[in-house]
């Protein structure tokens, strides 16, 4: 089925409160979630590099956010959720899974506290009403209160080496005593916002919350600074270089999340779908290096000539300068040293490498 650029089969492509920027600044807008965003501006390689080497910004405002209130709101985010919320003090940051029943993934958020009785929840863009309707029918009964702010924000994703050096002259407050996972908030350019020293591309940096009708403002005096605006395909081969999954394609309802290298966010204690996730994964998620062919999601994983999985994610590495990808492969096919992966009826030789490929 073909899409007519600006919808999809369910409507109208949504627009971030950035659209008019993104559309000045000359990028190349395409469909993501349901969302109009764009993928690259100058070039994917020049806004990757900017984002290893200096810094890059990023509109991520299609993101939802829910703040979840009450009484209740610890026991219930603890319930819902298999990372350890109660671990978490105001001002603190998480990276959590929501289950389901049958041991896959609603999705995978972050969780932020606010205070003993008020968290923010960000959830993936394309996952909003699916997560909303979860969360609301396990708050039944409780001391609890759900609201869906995703429209009340914007949110800039600064990341890169020299993140915290171009921010720090225009906020009131000291980044230098923000660790990883911070959460606070602040004046940036005189305007308020919340700062977590959190990202999605394996480099320092922060995400910047503002209120919507703000967020164009906010995002020209950084851009002022010489931060380079990046898109979604810089995005994506800077979490991938990261080993960072991404929802629907390494994680998603039906597929185990133990299968990841991301068993730490699993922690002993009673959540929805305990039992589905104690279950050995059939698949495993490994990491694949190989030459010259680049390899897309989707692709045939081959062991001795036998399919044995498919790649979930793949490119051309721009920092490591050969092409990458990661698969998940049936679980007892997992600790082969060499694969191949078939690329239109021919199969190309890959190296299995841990993952993450790229860390700092």
């Amino acid at each position: 089925m073909t899409s007519i650029p600006g919808s999809t089969p369910d409507g109208p492509l949504r627009r971030t409160p950035l659209h008019a920027a993104h559309l000045k600044a000359g990028a190349r807008m395409v469909p993501f979630g349901g969302w109009d965003m764009p993928v690259q501006y100058a070039g994917v390689k020049a806004e990757h590099d900017a984002v290893r080497t200096r810094a890059g910004m990023f509109d991520v405002s299609h993101m939802g956010e829910f703040r979840v209130t009450g009484p209740d709101a610890e026991a219930f985010l603890q319930r819902v959720t298999t990372n350890d919320v109660m671990k978490l003090r105001p001002g603190r940051a998480q990276y959590n899974w929501l289950p389901n029943d049958a041991g896959g993934l609603v999705d995978d958020i972050y969780v932020y506290r606010i205070g003993e009785q008020e968290f923010l929840l960000v959830v993936n863009a394309s996952n909003i009403g699916k997560d909303w309707a979860h969360l609301q029918a396990h708050a039944a009964g409780l001391g609890v209160q759900l609201s869906d702010e995703s429209d009340q924000w914007g949110l800039l994703a600064v990341q890169g080496p020299e993140a915290a050096a171009l921010l720090q002259p225009h906020l009131d407050v000291d980044l230098a005593a923000k660790k990883k996972n911070a959460y606070f908030p602040a004046r940036l350019f005189g305007q308020d916002v919340w700062l977590a020293r959190t990202g999605y591309t394996g480099e320092d940096g922060f995400e910047v919350f503002v209120a919507a009708e703000r967020t164009e403002a906010l995002w020209d005096n950084l851009l002022a600074l010489g931060l380079t605006p990046a898109g979604l395909g810089a995005r994506d081969t800077l979490r991938l270089e990261a080993g960072f999954p991404l929802y629907g394609h390494e994680f998603a309802d039906d597929l185990h999340p133990l299968a990841s290298t991301y068993t730490w966010v699993v922690k002993d204690k009673e959540h929805v779908g305990r039992a589905g996730i104690q279950a050995a994964p059939p698949v495993k998620l490994i990491g694949l290096a190989l030459e010259r062919v680049p390899v897309r999601e989707g692709y045939p994983v081959l062991l001795g000539g036998e399919r044995v999985g498919r790649v979930t994610s793949g490119s051309s590495s721009p920092t490591l300068g050969h092409p990458i990808a990661m698969a998940l492969v049936n679980a007892d096919a997992a600790t082969a040293d060499a694969y191949e992966v078939e690329v239109r009826g021919k199969a190309h030789p890959a190296r299995r490498v841990e993952l993450p490929f790229y860390k700092r």
